[in-house]
């Protein structure tokens, strides 16, 4: 039973991983002197925070689940 919850925590860990934003293309502003977005705060907001949340919860699930299948 608990596999089964496993698989599909892992499924859908990966794909909200695929989902989040790409925050590496902002890097690119350093090079480029994209100093006003350097050091300003970008707060995430909508389905952005939702999708970042709901891959930490997840994540913190597959842990425990494996944690769990580890010490059965």
């Amino acid at each position: 039973m608990l596999e089964t919850i496993l698989l599909i925590v892992s499924v859908l860990l990966i794909v909200m991983i695929l989902l989040q934003s790409n925050k590496a293309s902002d890097a690119g502003q350093i090079i480029t002197g994209g100093n006003d977005r350097l050091f300003g705060q970008v707060k995430e907001r909508g389905m952005e925070l939702f999708v970042t949340r709901l891959t930490a919860f997840l994540g913190l699930v597959f842990f425990g689940i494996s944690l769990a299948l580890f010490l059965m």
